[in-house]
């Protein structure tokens, strides 16, 4: 069934509605375009200015999907883009810009399930405007064992006076963003939260690793600090995931996760999109701060490792922090409390 649409003075056609994209869940394409129709609002404010790599899934999540970077060719005219240069590619990618609801729906009409925008804003896409890292726990491990390493880095974070926001993959693991908005670049960020992670792993070898290798990480969490990185996207907060069923990356407060570790109740931390629409509606935007709040990453220069064979240096990070605690100050402090607590694929560009 075909429809047209007027979103925001702009006509759009809409396709194959009662096609089902999620097969478990019966949830169909008409769903997953309401879903993000009711999710905007929250959605675009972290989409917008941002190039955004999409994952599309035309026959529904249990068939093949391909990653999409350059704009189709047929996009309406008012479509925004951002031509960013890719030294890989060595050609110029005309991003797609997510700035408005118009062009979300747009999106969802293709099936693009999936939304990873960059860490940083198109206009100065070497500066990354927060800090991430992606917990990947490796089977029998799950998002429990998330929720530990999570809580973890927190208390790092707040030794150097950083303030960190959780929100879960939507798919297995957690993640923790550290919002900067100031100057900075991609070598910083990559080389902290490089340090940090071989810190917990030091610290908590039982259970973390900071090492890519598959091998390795059986019952452990895998700190990604590798996302830090100009060419890397992470899955948008309140995007879709293409699992069995219509989850979504989900914005949690601390306190969720602390629950959630003492019960051992992975299952407290997953969301479908109706659930997350009634969060919204009655919790506004967990992850707001995430786009205002300006912090600065401390100065390492000299005690961060990047190899492990340098690791008991990584060791004088936690010392650092010890000896010499930033406090949030007064407005991260408000800005804190006025918000309440694989399958097989082909890439293409």
């Amino acid at each position: 069934m075909d429809s047209s649409l007027e979103v925001q003075g702009k006509h759009l056609k809409l396709t194959n509605l009662e096609k089902i994209l999620y097969p478990a869940a019966s949830f169909t394409k008409r769903q997953v375009i309401d879903y993000y129709v009711r999710i905007a609002p929250a959605l675009l404010p972290h989409l917008a200015g941002r190039a955004l790599t999409r994952k599309r899934y035309p026959n529904g999540v249990d068939e093949e999907f391909f990653y999409e970077k350059n704009a189709p060719m047929h996009r309406p005219e008012w479509v925004k883009t951002a031509p960013i240069w890719s030294g890989r590619n060595r050609r110029t990618i005309h991003y797609i810009l997510a700035d408005d609801l118009a062009t979300l729906v747009w999106l969802a009409n293709l099936a693009a399930i999936e939304l990873h925008p960059s860490l940083s804003l198109a206009k100065d896409i070497a500066c990354p405007t927060m800090m991430v890292f992606d917990l990947d726990p490796g089977p029998p491990a799950n998002i429990v064992q998330c929720c530990q390493v999570g809580l973890w880095l927190r208390e790092i974070f707040e030794h150097f006076g950083l303030q960190s926001f959780p929100k879960t993959s939507g798919s297995k693991g957690l993640q923790i963003y550290v919002p900067l908005n100031t100057a900075t670049d991609y070598e910083s960020t990559k080389t902290f939260s490089h340090a940090l992670a071989q810190l917990l792993e030091h610290d908590h070898a039982e259970l973390v690793v900071s090492d890519m290798k598959k091998q390795v990480r059986t019952g452990k969490v895998f700190v990604d600090w590798s996302q830090n990185d100009e060419h890397k996207t992470t899955v948008s907060v309140y995007s879709l995931r293409a699992r069995e069923r219509p989850t979504v990356s989900t914005p949690v407060t601390w306190e969720e996760i602390e629950r959630a570790l003492k019960k051992k109740d992975a299952g407290s931390l997953v969301f479908e999109a109706a659930q997350v629409v009634a969060r919204f509606d009655k919790m506004g935007d967990l992850f707001a701060p995430v786009q205002e709040l300006k912090q600065r990453l401390p100065n390492l220069k000299g005690t961060a490792a990047v190899a492990p064979a340098e690791e008991p240096r990584t060791i004088e990070i936690a010392a650092q922090a010890e000896d010499d605690p930033k406090p949030a100050g007064k407005h991260a402090a408000r800005k804190s409390a006025k918000k309440p607590p694989a399958r097989k694929g082909k890439r293409a560009v």
